[in-house]
């Protein structure tokens, strides 16, 4: 029976929810919303399945404007697209303020992925000097809470999801002008040790 390990972070670095950013959201309403997001992301936004991402404890305003470039096709999912479609801005709004206001469980790696997860954690703080990637810690944070509303929270996510995403930057099928020349320049390995370090981040 594998042995399931926390890789702690000592450093407590994390920008709290802004005020601004839900003014005049209605978390029941999100909560009552959110009963159609269940079955791939959990009641309260903790998905079982680690291809479907976690919505729970996210920053605010990212769950939102993520909704809008689904409705709008910037972020192409076709899956997605129909949930999104209905959706009000005001709906929106309130999906995020309820996600947002959950607890996100953490995540772990297994003893014998802890020397990858190590290897992650050095790129995640230090960055990878030869091909001039930044630390991802920049913009995500020193314990991966992100910063709201542009850079999500990564610590805890799944790691199958965080590193499909990375994948998705690295080719192009996921456009974004900030991780798209970042994820290019890593490798297949070191997208896949920042994943399993991300997942246990906390």
């Amino acid at each position: 029976m594998d042995k399931w390990l926390l890789v702690a972070v000592v450093i407590g670095f994390a920008l709290g929810p802004t005020l601004s950013a839900h003014a005049g959201a209605d978390i029941k309403a999100g909560e009552a919303k959110a009963q159609v997001c269940a079955a791939c992301h959990g009641a309260d936004g903790n998905s079982t399945t680690p291809m479907n991402p976690k919505l729970a404890g996210q920053v605010p305003g990212y769950n939102a404007a993520q909704l809008a470039n689904f409705r709008s096709g910037a972020r192409e999912n076709a899956m997605m697209l129909g949930m999104a479609q209905p959706l009000s801005e005001d709906d929106m709004q309130n999906l995020d303020a309820y996600f947002a206001s959950q607890t996100m469980t953490p995540g772990a790696v297994r003893e014998d992925q802890l020397e990858m997860a190590k290897a992650g954690e050095r790129v995640y703080r230090g960055g990878y000097r030869p091909l001039q990637v930044p630390a991802c810690m920049g913009c995500h944070g020193p314990a991966g809470k992100g910063i709201p509303t542009q850079f999500p929270r990564v610590a805890g996510q799944y790691a199958q999801y965080l590193e499909a995403q990375l994948l998705a930057f690295k080719s192009g099928v996921r456009a974004n002008e900030i991780m798209g020349p970042i994820a290019f320049r890593l490798s297949e390995q070191q997208i896949k040790e920042l994943a399993l370090y991300m997942q246990a981040l906390h």
